[in-house]
């Protein structure tokens, strides 16, 4: 059996004190074997800050090729892991400076893929990022036959054609084991009090523009995909709680997915 997670933990520094102590806690109980990163803080040392914390001694960072936005910190993806790494490489996405990652992991004696990514953002349907998962398709696809987990930001929701893509080549555990995706893993209500009175309009227009909704939009973004070399024991959200002292304050803008796995060769 294996026990992963994804999660995408806001490069924004924000509240970090108290994001932290709930991601930590958190994580620290469900005791992964694998844990995947999006919005590392590259400057800040997130990821690295992270792994101490849970006591993970492997890591494989990788940093955007550009920042996200022109004033913003560098960020980037990263994998922890309580198994060493055989093998770990990075793909190109060739868009908006993004890459993704793999490694190579023995559990048990037998080999596992761990893959994780954050990709094309752009609401709605895109060509984009479809191009994107494409690539990833064919870059897994090299592989011999092993177990498979892809998980990450997949910045898509389970409507659009690139989800649907993805599904013709993978499973998705959640939805394999509840019948149905989460009804939404972004945004969660985490209070963001800094962010730019222009980004807040941008993205209320963007909503009404490719949503056709006045209310603020939230939907799954976040999965956790795999081959048929591998069964679902379970698989669930995590990081859905707020702080005890603030309903405001959550681990991240994004839920967290949780999911033990068991290899079936």
């Amino acid at each position: 059996m294996v026990k992963v997670v994804t999660v995408n933990i806001l490069f924004d520094m924000e509240c970090w004190e108290k994001r932290s102590k709930l991601l930590v806690d958190e994580l620290k109980l469900i005791n992964a074997d694998l844990i995947a990163l999006q919005e590392i803080n590259i400057q800040e040392q997130t990821g690295d800050w992270l792994a101490q914390q849970l006591n993970m001694p492997y890591m494989y960072l990788v940093p955007f090729q550009a920042p996200p936005y022109k004033n913003g910190p560098e960020y980037g993806i990263g994998i922890l892991s309580r198994y060493p790494f055989v093998l770990q490489q990075q793909l190109d996405l060739q868009s908006q400076g993004r890459l993704a990652q793999y490694v190579l992991v023995y559990i048990n004696n037998q080999p596992l893929i761990f893959c994780n990514g954050h990709y094309y953002w752009q609401p709605g349907a895109t060509p984009a990022r479809m191009e994107q998962f494409k690539l990833l398709v064919d870059w897994l696809s090299e592989l011999p036959l092993l177990p498979i987990i892809a998980v990450g930001d997949f910045n898509a929701t389970p409507d659009t054609p690139e989800i649907e893509f993805i599904r013709e080549h993978f499973i998705s555990a959640y939805a394999a084991h509840h019948g149905h995706e989460p009804e939404y893993t972004c945004p969660t209500p985490l209070s963001k009090p800094n962010r730019s009175l222009t980004r807040k309009i941008g993205r209320r227009v963007v909503n009404i523009l490719v949503h056709r909704k006045i209310e603020p939009w939230r939907g799954t973004l976040d999965y956790i995909f795999i081959n048929q070399r591998l069964q679902v024991h379970n698989c669930e959200l995590i990081l859905t709680k707020s702080a005890p002292d603030n309903e405001q304050i959550y681990p991240s803008d994004h839920f967290g997915i949780a999911a033990e796995l068991e290899v079936t060769l």
